[in-house]
């Protein structure tokens, strides 16, 4: 049997003092994640492995978190590919980080966080290109 990788986390929006553009802020974020292939059409990325709250009361206080999850068959040895997808993504999206975790049978558990680096700390998709500092951990291997 191959080996699986699982890959998880989330992307955080930020709050915003005005309700309705903390609204538009979801509502855009749900039709870019809405626009994700879908079946087997996605390699990396697709829309069944996202979710997030949108209504207030309803796991969302003030911040946005837009959680997801996968299993791959051995995805580190595409990860420049995964990532560079996931990249993409956070182009088009309104976030302040974004944390991916990748579980990985023969080298362990890796952490990935992204941090907007715009002034304000936070990336708008009209910011243009995606300028993030990314930083990884490792730890030890899952089996032994």
């Amino acid at each position: 049997m191959e080996s699986e990788s699982i890959v998880y986390g989330n992307i955080r929006d930020w709050p915003s003092d005005s309700p309705s553009e903390s609204r538009l802020r979801r509502l855009l974020n749900k039709q870019v994640l809405d626009a994700l292939p879908t079946g087997d059409a996605w390699p990396f990325l697709g829309r069944e492995m996202f979710a997030c709250c949108q209504q207030p009361g309803s796991g969302l206080y003030q911040t946005q978190v837009i959680h997801f999850g996968a299993s791959y068959q051995t995805i580190e040895y595409e990860w420049k590919l995964w990532v560079a997808e996931f990249e993409a993504l956070l182009k088009r999206l309104y976030w302040a980080s974004a944390v991916v975790h990748l579980e990985t049978e023969l080298s362990g558990t890796h952490t990935f966080r992204w941090e907007a680096e715009s002034e304000s700390g936070l990336h708008s998709p009209q910011d243009g290109p995606l300028r993030v500092r990314c930083a990884w951990e490792r730890e030890g291997g899952l089996r032994g």
